[in-house]
């Protein structure tokens, strides 16, 4: 019995690995081919669910209806849908962009620092800029104007640029904790029914939970500090893991899945730690970053570098001085040449990082297919 136990992990081992190639740059056709082939199973199995919730579906479909014919009807009533529709298309975007910042056990798309991030630093110079944070309601990344109201220089508080950005980051950290329910539900389906799912962030947790006496190392102190906190504490020590930056919080997750720790107990203290208290966190260090005294205190620190201090200095310097000129209404006057270098940059980072991310979703997906062949080869052998 032992040395079958040991065949079927060094058989198990074999076939995590044999999947970890199924990648597009090692196995482009055999990738393409298991992903397209998932992706019909998945779009089978969600048209199964659907039909089986039909009556829940009805519904969505005549509330979607009613909503239709009110936003295509005229009447006085149109002031009111223009502006629930922007507010709604507004907080959906900032919403899905935090799904997408964890969703996947940490290898989401890191959308803070691509998105969110540059979002509040850019109203924040203007805020110091213009004095005011009177900026059109949002949308307004796209364009962010000066008012045309004179204000007092030093008028800015740091509270009013906390409030002008506080929907945006509440959504984003609101799309985080939604996105940190897979884990959560796996671990908990996987308790229920009794089976050993094959998946690697499961496996580490049991494995952690088998030899939390004998672990030395500091990674498996602070995961089983993690775990500790979460089984002993309960609401609370989710509330704390959730609060503050936490890599090992996809931990937690799994930890109350597989305590069986009430949905709404997890849920609620996720979503207040990480779009209240943690994003405020988050949102305060990049506001006290970008203020206007630290943003100038930075370039000229960048100047002082010996020999290519200088060369650094200047565009920023540049860039600063362009985004000035079109707060104040004058993007067409004399603008520095140099002015698109750190935009033109951060776009490209954007797309390499969007591609990265599209790449990796089509890598799982293959590789997920052919963990479902695997899993189908394991229960024939069971019937022979």
């Amino acid at each position: 019995s032992f040395a079958d136990s040991s065949l079927l992990g060094e058989r198990k081992r074999r076939d995590r690995e044999e999947r970890l190639n199924i990648v597009l740059w090692r196995q482009p056709l055999v990738t393409l081919q298991y992903f397209f082939l998932e992706t019909l199973i998945n779009l089978k199995e969600w048209t199964i669910k659907l039909w089986h919730r039909r009556s829940i579906l009805v519904a969505f479909l005549l509330m979607l209806a009613v909503l239709t014919a009110t936003y295509y009807v005229e009447g006085r009533h149109q002031q009111y849908v223009r502006y629930m529709e922007k507010k709604f298309f507004w907080c959906a975007y900032w919403v899905g962009l935090g799904i997408l910042s964890s969703v996947g056990l940490g290898t989401g798309l890191h959308t803070f620092l691509l998105y969110l991030g540059p979002h509040i630093a850019s109203v924040t110079l203007a805020a110091y800029e213009c004095n005011s944070v009177n900026f059109p309601e949002p949308p307004y990344p796209d364009q962010i104007i000066c008012p045309d109201e004179e204000a007092t220089d030093g008028s800015i508080s740091l509270w009013a640029i906390i409030s002008k950005v506080r929907l945006e980051a509440c959504m984003w950290g609101a799309g985080t904790a939604i996105g940190e329910l897979p884990p959560y539900f796996m671990a908990r389906a996987a308790r229920l029914s009794g089976a050993e799912p094959d998946d690697e962030e499961y496996q580490e947790f049991e494995e952690m939970l088998e030899h939390a006496e004998t672990a030395q190392d500091f990674a498996s102190r602070a995961k089983l500090a993690v775990q500790n906190l979460v089984q002993k504490v309960g609401f609370f020590g989710i509330l704390a893991c959730a609060s503050i930056p936490n890599p090992l919080f996809d931990l937690a997750g799994i930890t109350c899945g597989h305590f069986l720790v009430p949905f709404w107990t997890f849920f609620g203290a996720t979503l207040i730690g990480k779009a209240v208290i943690k994003m405020h966190i988050q949102k305060l260090f990049v506001i006290i970053t970008f203020s206007k005294h630290i943003v100038e205190q930075m370039v000229s620190l960048i100047g002082a570098i010996p020999s290519i201090g200088p060369s650094l200095q200047k565009p920023f310097q540049e860039y600063l001085e362009a985004q000035r000129i079109k707060l104040h209404h004058k993007s067409d006057s004399g603008v520095p040449q140099g002015e698109n270098w750190l935009s033109w940059m951060f776009e490209k980072l954007v797309i390499v990082m969007v591609c990265y991310f599209i790449l990796s979703i089509i890598n799982s997906m293959a590789q997920s297919y052919a963990k479902r062949l695997q899993q189908k080869m394991y229960s024939e052998e069971k019937t022979k």
